[in-house]
């Protein structure tokens, strides 16, 4: 038999995340491969009076199908929750989505032709460019700085490229680096994005899990004329399971987004929506996420310190404020797909990070995640990866 699949299928490979996940399922491997939350934070107690609850005084309508634009009680109240990055909105301007990750996929949908230009930072998230690729762009990375974006280089790549559609960034904790972008970066990119008329796609699922300093204003929050489209999360500040994002945007956008939902789903899950709209009334959301980031920011600074202690001279890595994950740098001789095996070996597993780069090359990267093992595992895993660095090196 010979199957007849889409050309656009040529464009999509499993994703090398989750197929390290695989992997990492083994009792023995030590992972700092996933973007995993800390399974033993999530408020399991409190979520079995929260599923009894919702079946005996919702049961009908949980169990019932629900308007694509969600469930207006969790609508209303992720429109409150966007007063914390500084963005003033109403109910009318949310989408629920099934994870960020599907509104990553409808924003290619809704923007791209074959042969559209996304602009992404170098690197960038990896689900994202695997979501993008299926509607055949051409992706033009812009060299990320510690403060983000190369504002220069953007400019000059906006005002001599044509058919740019969109330019997707993620400032706060960027997955992989774990930087952070600058409030005057960000004024600047909606600046940008005024003069040439360029959609920006704000892709926020770190943002309140910030270890030192304040939380800064969302792009969106510098957004006039409603081209900012903001995704936000439960999967980091909740639980992953329920698969509950939200799309934030000017109307005109947003009716596109419910369009796009309307025919890849109908709504998000009803019972989960009301689920997460009950938590967030009967308990207090923000005491789960300070201990979310009590527990990340001992993790984080643990790992660091081995790291320094541990990895050779001539490794460089990330120091992020808040997020899940540090970036790292070998010499450019040592690729990291090639590492990862070896890694495997000591049971160890991580991200190689040329898959963060949406043209190719940087296989002297990696990713680390902090915030899913615990202390003892952190410091063991981290003296195996250092070994495996050291053999790599000599």
């Amino acid at each position: 038999m010979q199957l007849k699949f889409a050309k656009r299928m040529e464009n999509i490979k499993a994703s090398e995340i989750r197929e390290l996940l695989k992997l990492t399922q083994r009792p023995e491997i030590i992972s700092f491969a996933g973007g995993l939350p800390a399974a033993e934070l999530f408020p399991v107690e409190e979520m079995i009076h929260i599923s009894k609850e919702v079946i005996e005084k919702h049961g009908s309508k949980a169990l019932q199908y629900g308007p694509t634009e969600g469930y207006q009680p969790l609508r209303e109240a992720i429109a409150r929750r966007m007063e914390k990055v500084n963005v003033h909105m109403t109910a009318n301007d949310v989408l629920v989505t099934s994870g960020s990750q599907q509104g990553l996929d409808f924003a290619a949908k809704i923007f791209i032709n074959p042969g559209d230009v996304i602009i992404v930072e170098k690197p960038s998230y990896l689900g994202a460019i695997n979501a993008f690729k299926a509607y055949e762009p051409k992706f033009i990375d812009i060299e990320l700085e510690d403060d983000g974006m190369n504002m220069e280089e953007l400019e000059e790549i906006l005002k001599n490229t044509e058919n740019v559609k969109y330019i997707y960034v993620i400032p706060d904790f960027q997955n992989p680096s774990g930087k952070t972008w600058s409030t005057e970066k960000r004024k600047k990119l909606v600046e940008l994005a005024n003069k040439y008329d360029i959609v920006i796609v704000e892709d926020n699922p770190y943002g309140e899990l910030r270890f030192e300093g304040e939380i800064l204003p969302a792009i969106k929050h510098y957004d006039t004329e409603g081209r900012v489209v903001f995704f936000g999360t439960f999967s980091k500040i909740f639980c992953p399971g329920l698969r509950l994002g939200w799309v934030a945007a000017s109307p005109e956008i947003l009716n596109k987004f419910i369009l796009v939902k309307q025919g890849a789903d109908l709504q998000s899950s009803t019972i989960s929506q009301i689920e997460v709209a009950t938590f967030l009334e009967n308990y207090n959301i923000e005491e789960h996420i300070e201990k979310i980031k009590e527990t990340y920011l001992r993790r984080r600074n643990l790992m660091l310190k081995v790291m320094d202690e541990e990895f050779p001279e001539g490794v460089k890595f990330t120091r992020p404020q808040g997020g899940l994950f540090t970036w790292v740098e070998l010499p450019d001789y040592i690729n990291t797909r090639d590492l990862a095996v070896k890694a495997l070996e000591k049971h160890v597993a991580f991200v190689p990070g040329g898959s963060f780069f949406a043209n190719g090359g940087n296989e002297h990267c990696m990713r680390l995640n902090y915030s899913a093992m615990s202390d003892e595992l952190i410091v063991e895993g981290m003296k195996r990866l250092a070994q495996v660095i050291k053999e790599a090196m000599k």
